[in-house]
Order: C-alpha cells, then structure tokens, then sequence
C-alpha cells in the first residue's frame, strides 16, 4: 500500500507564530489547544506521523486540523459545538416525571418508604411504563431542570382570624399606594437580646483550641428592642428597654406621636400589643392604625 503523502501546514508569519504560541498557553479550552500545538508544530516542519505520536492523536485528525487552519485561518482552531444527539425523553414525559416526584409514594399505593429515592423512583418510572429506559442520572437532571429538589418539609402556620384577608389587603395597599394625608409607620419587636460573648477563630497549637466557657445563666438580664421603621424616609427609630409590655410599646407610639405632631399616622402593628394600639387610637384622634392578627405570609 502506497504511503499518504506528507501534509503541512501553509508558512507561517511571526505575528501567527506567536499568537498561536499564546494560545497554547492561554487557552482554556482543551480543544483550542491542542489544534493550536498540531498547527504550531506542523509550522516547525514536524511530519503528521511526529504529531500522532507525541499528542495521541489519530493521523486524520491531524490532517483535518492543519487542511481546515489552511482554509479558515485561526478560525478553525475554535470548537463547533453541537448540540448533542436528540433527547430520547420528551417533555411532556419529563413533565410527568416531575409530577411524579412531587407526590408522596402513598399516593400510588406504596407504603414500604415515605419518600422517593432516586433509585426508588426510577424503578417506579419503569414499573409503571412511563419511560422505557432510563439511569438514575438522567432522572437527576430532569428533576434539576424542572426545578425539583430534595428539600426539608418546613411547617407554616395560617391566621384563623376570617377578616385576615380583608385585613391583609388593607395593609397590601399601604404598602402600594402611601396615603397622600399621612404617614404610613411599620412596628415591631426583636428581642430578647443576650449580651454574651461569642466564638472566634485564633492561631492555636494543634488539637488545643482556646476555649470558652459556657454560660447559661443572664445574671445582667437581657434587653428588648421595640423599632417602627418610617416608609417615607426609610429611617428606623427605635428603644431598647428592659422588658417588653404594653407599657414600653405605649411609650414607643408616644415617642411616634411627638415626632410628627399635627399629621396622620397609619400603623401597622405586626402582632403585637392590640391593647397598646387601641388605648393610644382613643386616646389620639389624628391617629389611625391597621392591625393584622399575623403576618399575610411566613414560616413558623
């Protein structure tokens, strides 16, 4: 059999030689740069059979390389990437996997687990004639790309007041549409606040951390916060105070009170102190509160 000729690639200028060093430097992908070395080294006059040897490479690949930088230039040293063979799975079935995972095993009538593995769900997937076929990492990323994960159940806790909504909506447009004769004031409380000390990070010997001794008891007691945060402004105003009763919170909407004095103040008190909020409303006509009895959404 007659020997394949030599193939190399056209002369080089300077200016290509270095720029083609730098990309085998510099590049990040590995494609890139290993077209780059086969053209920079059929440039320094090694045959195709040198090339094959030293990058592991098949002749033909070396030949394709150097024929498409003769025609393309440097264009041909970036990768044309495809998109992959056509997926085997559609998406209303990818649709109705994640369906699947969603629900609870019960539902379909299992009761030996509580909770889909991916294993577990897979094997029903196959079971139940779903799909034909299918690894348990193509399941992962199907449920990755529907936006299914493994999360921890949380608790949620709901008002049982049935003006709730009505209420929420009345604080909803507050929040919306500020009134134009007044101000609208948020308040709430944080506390108790431990003033203790907390740990750190330090230089130590190996296996001796430098330790802290625990405490338990609050022998200077602890402190309370009690903030409204203006909506015009952005401006929180706050006390800190010893205990944390209707008294303090009274004081608070005071303080509110003679802040802005002659103008409408629109509370909103977050499921605190009613009884605070209703003596100060009476006692103060240029004033008016909402009440919610809990948050319009949150965890417990």
């Amino acid at each position: 059999m007659a020997r394949r000729p030599e193939v190399f690639v056209r002369t080089l200028s300077m200016e290509e030689g270095r720029k083609l060093q730098r990309v085998t430097r510099t590049a990040k992908d590995p494609v890139k740069m290993r077209r780059a070395i086969v053209v920079l080294m059929s440039g320094q006059g090694q045959a195709v059979r040198d090339i094959t040897s030293l990058l592991q490479v098949s002749p033909d690949y070396v030949r394709d390389v150097i024929h498409a930088f003769n025609e393309r230039g440097f264009d041909a040293l970036d990768p044309k990437w495809n998109g992959g063979r056509p997926k085997t799975i559609g998406e209303q079935i990818r649709e109705r996997i994640c369906l699947i995972a969603r629900t609870s095993p019960a539902d379909w009538g299992i009761t030996a687990f509580a909770t889909w593995s991916l294993s577990k769900l897979r094997q029903h997937l196959l079971d139940r004639g779903t799909v034909v076929a299918i690894s348990t990492e193509t399941l992962r990323r199907i449920l990755r790309a529907g936006g299914v994960s493994w999360q921890t159940t949380t608790t949620w806790k709901a008002s049982t007041d049935p003006e709730f909504i009505v209420k929420m909506h009345r604080i909803l447009g507050l929040y919306d549409q500020p009134p134009d004769d007044g101000r609208v004031v948020c308040v709430d409380e944080f506390g108790p606040l431990n003033l203790q000390p907390r740990k750190g990070k330090a230089w130590r010997s190996a296996t001796r951390p430098m330790r802290q001794r625990a405490t338990y008891n609050r022998y200077n007691g602890v402190k309370h916060m009690l903030a409204a945060l203006d909506l015009a402004t952005g401006k929180i105003f706050y006390r800190i105070r010893d205990r944390k009763r209707h008294l303090e919170f009274l004081n608070l909407l005071k303080v509110l009170r003679a802040r802005w004095p002659g103008e409408k103040l629109y509370v909103i008190a977050d499921n605190f102190s009613r009884i605070a909020t209703r003596r100060f409303a009476r006692g103060a006509p240029t004033i008016r509160w909402s009440w919610c009895s809990c948050r319009p959404t949150g965890r417990g």
